[in-house]
């Protein structure tokens, strides 16, 4: 196992500690134990800074320029993934998740190490530019921090900072553009090019029906879409799932949790919040993001008081992945010289997740009018309905977190009025729709009916506390919501 390596500087030793976090979220996606996704993070975290280190010292290039690169965090998930693809090569795939095995052997795969104008849009647009505004994006967008916490973080005036982000997501949106227009394509794409450069420039813009059978079909041109539409709440998934690859989409979700339980347990406050911060149309996600962290710390008082945070205090909490289940659970070793690091001991930090869950609820209303299909509203043939005049054992908060042509992402958050000492919450879907991944729970479907079985460290839910997970499924023609909700066999009521 290869040793970690030393941080050259105080500035160098605060970054080892805040990517070390991000190595470890997409560690524990990858592999099928706490062990091994420990192993795999050392390992992906070694190479990766000797990577970054031997870019950064580099030959320059031309007029001065060094050779395009990748932010600090991006470059190290990428780390991951090659270090996961080589012990599949190695023979120690039993290691990993056995869905990013099957990717690693696929041609999805191939598309991040062939050619370079065969790889994703967002790849090759991020690395298109400067490295303050690749991180300004990326932290800003992937790790889903505040604003006023990633200009600090970058030495950026707090008052400009949103015109900035504005900015260089307008200057990301060109380098895609410029980056699609240069990629071999075929006669049908490369006559929707410049339409659908036209189309995803303004929100009121009409997507033509020919386009949109198109984009059915054609990955490429998807990915294209996504990455070129700034508005709307696509541009985190674009650039997750381009950049990282396997899991980006869940990758995403789990930073976007664990940002939401930091600044829930006060960390921070919402006098950080920029004055004259913009909150119009085309930066809806963000505010609607930044709405629940700001009600989440409204309410934090009163929910680190009751039992839902069992383990003491909310700055035990800083040093994990926020709401993340910590993956390690045999001791692994801090990174040198790098005090803030967080300690890679197993903690049940789906309880956080639960002492702060409520907060979430009560700004909801904001992320919600993005999606396309009603959420929270039963069916007139949900078999919960009866039941819920009397007092039901539970209530389940489905969200549709993002949907595109052929998939969709969505979280289940369940509420019981009893304490547990395990679960298992089943529904049913109407249109054949089929989950493909899940975290934090595993899963089982048998036709329609699908079965979440709570994980090793969140079985445990106390008496009015939330059980939460997250899934990647496929869809076709028609993606309804799910129905007939039940927590251990016992009917749930879907909160309205």
């Amino acid at each position: 196992m290869p040793d970690l390596p030393t941080p050259q500087d105080a500035t160098e030793a605060a970054l080892f500690s805040e990517c070390w976090d991000a190595v470890l979220a997409y560690a524990d996606l990858c592999t099928s134990g706490s062990s091994a996704a420990a192993q795999l993070g050392r390992e992906a975290f070694a190479h990766g800074i000797r990577e970054a280190r031997a870019a950064g010292t580099g030959p320059v290039r031309g007029t001065g320029r060094r050779p395009a690169r990748l932010p600090r965090i991006p470059l190290l998930l990428t780390s991951v993934r090659t270090t996961a693809a080589a012990w599949e090569e190695q023979g120690q795939g039993h290691k990993l998740d056995p869905d990013l095995r099957l990717w690693l052997n696929s041609d999805k795969a191939a598309r991040y190490t062939g050619p370079p104008l065969q790889r994703p849009l967002a790849l090759r647009g991020l690395r298109d530019l400067q490295q303050p505004d690749a991180e300004l994006l990326w932290f800003a967008e992937v790790e889903a921090l505040p604003l006023p916490v990633v200009a600090r973080r970058l030495g950026l005036d707090p008052a400009g900072a949103a015109g900035e982000l504005q900015q260089v997501r307008t200057l990301f949106r060109d380098r895609c553009h410029r980056n699609h227009l240069d990629t071999p394509m075929d006669a049908r794409c490369r006559s929707y090019a410049r339409l659908l450069d036209a189309v995803t420039r303004s929100s009121a813009a009409e997507t033509p029906g020919d386009l949109s059978r198109h984009l059915a079909t054609c990955v490429p041109c998807a990915e294209a879409a996504a990455c070129l539409r700034l508005h709307g709440g696509a541009l985190p998934g674009a650039l997750a799932g381009g950049v990282i690859g396997w899991g980006g989409l869940a990758y995403l979700e789990r930073r976007r949790r664990a940002a939401e339980v930091r600044l829930g347990a006060g960390r921070p406050g919402p006098g950080d919040k920029t004055a004259g911060e913009p909150e119009d149309g085309e930066q809806k996600a963000r505010v609607a993001r930044n709405g629940l962290l700001v009600a989440a710390v409204l309410v934090s008082v009163l929910a680190l008081g009751v039992s839902l945070m069992p383990f003491g205090s909310g700055d035990d909490d800083l040093g994990a992945p926020g709401g993340e289940r910590q993956p390690v659970a045999d001791p692994a070793p801090p990174l040198p010289s790098a005090p803030s690091l967080p300690p890679a001991t197993s903690k049940p930090a789906d309880r956080t997740t639960q002492g702060t869950k409520q907060p979430e609820k009560s700004g909801k209303s904001e992320g919600q009018n993005r999606h396309t299909e009603p959420q929270g509203t039963s069916s007139p043939t949900d078999r919960t309905e009866p039941g819920e005049s009397a007092d039901p054992a539970c209530r389940v908060e489905y969200d549709l977190v993002n949907q595109w042509p052929d998939g969709f992402q969505a979280t289940v958050t369940v509420t019981s009025t009893k304490s547990l000492d395990s679960w298992r919450v089943a529904w049913s879907f109407r249109d054949g729709q089929r989950v493909g991944q899940m975290w934090d729970a595993s899963v089982a479907q048998d036709g329609s009916r699908v079965t979440a079985t709570a994980a090793d460290y969140n079985k445990s839910v106390p008496a009015g506390g939330d059980l939460a997970f997250g899934f990647l499924a496929s869809w076709r023609g028609k993606n309804s919501p799910p129905y007939d909700f039940e927590l251990n066999g016992h009917a749930c009521a879907k909160s309205g």
